[in-house]
């Protein structure tokens, strides 16, 4: 019997084989968007379980299992780490198909070294033995990172944050590099007055400034965007429903806020204009320090109000939307564009029917300064697997430069979701080999590979500008 995700997991053909292990395997990982917690970082963090670092904030499996009847007790309530477990391995062999079939599988194998299909009667083997691993100095947070061979990775991190864990880190001798991210959602974001002005009092606060009016807004960002940039922060980051860029003039922002500042709730137009004008000044400020600006757009968010009441935001209750994203996108990016001012950019689409239109609107705004300055981003959120990956390479590759593309990044809370960059890379491989097996490219694997390498590792160091700090590591990869 073939052993599942063997050494050509993915590689279809020889020459694929061959561009994943010779070429693209040893690379180190840039990961220039996750949700992980600095904290646990600067602090080293030992796991005692298994569901604590593989189950506790992974929306995706909390999906899987509320699909397959789990209750909710069993996900985010109060059973023990050991039923929630339990329960997740009741569920994986429910989600062939799925994703996360492969990954549970590909985490299992890469951190511990279990090749044992996860199941009900494998579950509590499965959880001593890599529980018994998680309690060892090896598998601290840091060796977790040392071990995937990353290099760099940038957290998401609120402008009012106070950035402790990164200066922390940065004063020690980890060779990883740590850096923030600006993501200023909750600072364009007035549709409820009393939470907006909560968070406006909080964001003066950490800049040391009394909010009052729209000036003080910007001085208030003007400061932590600085401060962010004293601890090596190079990344914007914007989740969106879509673009906004509405028409508006400097006292029509004015106005608008002093009323949302006064605890007035605002019209639909007004709201539209007020985050047109945030978009634009946050994109100059990005175009002024050189950084990178990234776009997820597409998401519809917290689509059931009861468990939104029950258990807050980005607990799994997302889906994809199907927002008009041309026009605005269009439009924003012409305005910057017009001005000199437009920052090298990223977007990530969530709808897959907007693939090709992401695809052709990079080009328009691609204006020689910088290779690939206007980037359509990897296979992001329900598009991270397999299929969502091919679609995203295919449309960049007809309709741009796959060449210059950044490549992919885990988008992920859990220190164990690095072998999405080995799933990556294994499909990258795989769609190259079968081009060259089908005499659509030439056997040229100086050429391919060095393609591989920039896209795995190379582009995105080249692109951010940031600095060599780690020498490539064995990893667990096979």
């Amino acid at each position: 019997m073939k052993p599942f995700l063997n050494h050509d997991f993915l590689l279809q053909t020889a020459t694929a084989s061959t561009l994943y292990h010779e070429y693209a395997k040893q690379m180190p990982i840039i990961d220039y968007h996750n949700h992980l917690l600095p904290d646990q970082i600067a602090q080293d963090k030992q796991f005692d379980t298994i569901t604590q670092v593989w189950l506790y904030g992974d929306h995706y499996k909390w999906r899987a299992m509320r699909t397959n009847g789990v209750p909710e007790r069993y996900i985010t309530g109060d059973a023990s780490d050991w039923e929630k477990f339990e329960k997740w391995a009741e569920t994986v062999p429910q989600t062939v198909r799925n994703p996360l079939y492969h990954w549970t599988h590909l985490e299992l194998q890469r951190y511990f070294g279990i090749t044992e299909l996860l199941n009900k009667d494998s579950a509590r083997r499965i959880y001593d033995q890599c529980n018994a691993l998680l309690r060892t100095p090896e598998y601290s947070v840091q060796n977790l990172l040392r071990k995937m061979n990353v290099e760099t990775l940038c957290t998401t991190d609120d402008p009012a944050d106070s950035l402790e864990y990164h200066r922390a880190l940065q004063e020690t001798d980890f060779e990883v590099q740590v850096l923030p991210t600006f993501r200023p959602d909750k600072a364009m974001a007035p549709e409820d007055a009393a939470s907006y002005n909560a968070y406006l009092d909080k964001l003066g606060q950490a800049a040391g400034v009394d909010i009052r009016t729209f000036a003080d807004l910007e001085a208030a960002l003007r400061q932590r965007h600085d401060f962010f940039a004293t601890l090596g922060c190079r990344l914007s980051d914007h989740g969106l429903e879509q673009i906004y860029a509405a028409a508006y003039t400097e006292a029509e922002i004015s106005t608008i806020f002093s009323r949302v500042r006064g605890g007035q709730a605002l019209s639909e137009q007004e709201i539209l204009q007020f985050k047109s004008a945030m978009l634009v000044l946050l994109a100059e400020m990005d175009w002024e320090k050189g950084w990178t600006q990234q776009f997820h757009l597409g998401a519809l968010r917290n689509n059931n109000a009861r468990m939104l009441r029950q258990l807050g935001p980005d607990t799994g209750w997302d889906s994809i939307g199907d927002f008009a994203q041309g026009r605005a996108l269009s439009s924003f990016l012409n305005r910057l564009d017009e001005q000199d001012k437009l920052a090298k950019t990223i977007i990530y689409n969530l709808n897959p029917a907007d693939n090709e239109l992401i695809a052709t609107m990079i080009g328009n705004f691609n204006d020689g300064s910088v290779a690939g300055k206007v980037q359509f981003g990897s296979g992001w959120w329900f598009l991270d697997q397999k299929d969502g990956m091919e679609k995203q390479i295919n449309a960049l590759s007809n309709m741009g430069l796959l060449s210059r593309f950044v490549g992919m990044l885990t988008d992920s809370r859990s220190f164990l979701s690095y072998p999405r960059h080995e799933y990556f890379r294994r499909v990258l491989c795989n769609l190259f080999g079968n081009d060259v097996e089908n005499g659509e490219l030439p056997e040229d694997l100086e050429l391919l590979g060095g393609i591989v390498q920039n896209i795995c590792y190379g582009n995105a160091k080249e692109y951010f500008g940031f600095a060599t700090v780690a020498a490539p590591i064995e990893t667990a990869v096979v």
